[in-house]
């Protein structure tokens, strides 16, 4: 399949997925996951009219998102991977969605950060649903607090929540989790799904997924 075929395909399971959880169309958005692949092969997807994209690693996408962002203007970009205290500014500078708020010293560079630049990315707290040690995200139990932390001890706002389920477990029951938690802290943005279970993630209540082999092809 092309490029085009494949970002349609996704598109449509997309707008299937919307249906069949009778949610109204384009309820859900697609976070197009670029990470490793180089500016040539996200050229192609952003012709084909994708516009929204997702990187893990702030070095790599300062690599190539400054060039591609100058020649499509429009572009709005998600880091998606862990952020280090240390890559705050980057970050901030950098991305439009931060969807790895995960702990208080995070927290409290980003927020540093966007006072002294004067720029507001969205903000999305990870949760660890599965309690995973070798994944970061905020332990379930501790979310309603900690976004009420980031709320009103810093003045953040946080616009949704965003989980990566066990690889070798049903990820329904993380999506349900994740909602609930949503839903406790009145947020209505959830980033859960990737290219093996975002139909899943549809039906559970996602507001965007994140999708990059189906689209990009293999790693």
């Amino acid at each position: 399949m092309e490029v085009q075929e494949r970002l349609d395909d996704v598109l449509s399971r997309i707008r299937a997925g919307e249906e069949a959880a009778n949610r109204p169309a384009h309820s859900v958005s697609l976070v197009a996951v670029s990470k490793t692949f180089d500016a040539e092969a996200i050229r192609p997807v952003i012709e084909a009219g994708q516009r929204v994209f997702g990187e893990n690693r702030v070095q790599e996408a300062q690599g190539k998102w400054p060039a591609l962002r100058a020649e499509n203007p429009g572009i709005e970009l998600h880091l998606i991977g862990p952020l280090q205290s240390n890559k705050a500014a980057e970050a901030v500078a950098l991305f439009d969605v931060i969807e790895t708020i995960d702990r208080e010293k995070i927290a409290r560079a980003v927020a540093a950060e966007m006072e002294r630049q004067g720029r507001k990315p969205r903000l999305y707290v990870q949760v660890n649903t599965g309690l995973e040690p070798q994944k970061t995200g905020i332990a379930p139990e501790e979310t309603v607090a900690f976004v009420d932390f980031c709320r009103t001890g810093l003045d953040l706002e946080v616009e949704g929540l965003m989980c990566i389920p066990p690889v070798d477990e049903n990820p329904g029951p993380h999506f349900a989790l994740l909602a609930k938690i949503a839903g406790r802290c009145g947020l209505e943005r959830l980033s859960m799904g990737m290219s093996g279970d975002f139909e899943a993630a549809i039906a559970f209540g996602a507001t965007s997924v994140r999708v990059g082999s189906a689209i990009f092809g293999a790693r």
